[in-house]
C-alpha cells in the first residue's frame, strides 16, 4: 500500500488535529524549512497557524515541490510568516517577477518605523 500524501490534505484541511496522526503523511520527505515554517505558524497563532500549514501543503497540489520550498524559504526570511505570503511569492516565482506583500492582512507581525535620514546625521560620522 503506497499513498500519496496530496490526495488526502483536502480530508485534512477539515480536520487539522489529524495532521501528526495521518499515516499517508508519515515519512513524506519534505524539506526541513517546511518544518520550520509549521513551528513558527503555530507558535504564533496556535491552532489557526495548523490550518496555515495545511494550506501551505496544498499549494504543492498545484505547484511543483522546488517553487512552494523557495517561497517558504523567502516567506521565513523576510518575516512574512502565513498561507497568502507564501502564495504570493510563489505565483510571483512563477511570474518570474518581484512579490509585492501587504502586511497589513498580518497584524500580528511586529511594525517597522523607518524614519529620514538627515544630514546633521552624517556628521557624527566625521567626528
Amino acid at each position: 500500500f503506497v499513498a500519496d500524501p496530496l490526495h488526502y490534505l483536502a480530508l485534512i484541511e477539515t480536520k487539522p488535529g489529524a495532521l501528526d496522526q495521518a499515516a499517508a503523511l508519515q515519512g513524506w520527505a519534505l524539506p526541513d524549512v517546511f518544518q520550520h515554517l509549521r513551528h513558527l505558524l503555530e507558535a504564533r497563532m496556535g491552532n489557526r497557524g495548523k490550518r496555515e500549514f495545511i494550506q501551505v501543503l496544498r499549494l504543492l497540489e498545484a505547484l511543483p515541490l522546488d517553487i512552494v520550498t523557495g517561497a517558504v524559504t523567502q516567506a521565513i526570511q523576510i518575516g512574512a510568516i502565513g498561507f497568502d505570503a507564501v502564495k504570493l511569492i510563489a505565483l510571483a516565482r512563477i511570474e518570474r517577477r518581484p512579490a509585492r506583500l501587504d502586511l497589513a492582512a498580518y497584524p500580528h507581525l511586529p511594525r517597522t518605523a523607518v524614519k529620514t535620514t538627515s544630514a546633521a546625521d552624517y556628521a557624527v560620522l566625521a567626528a
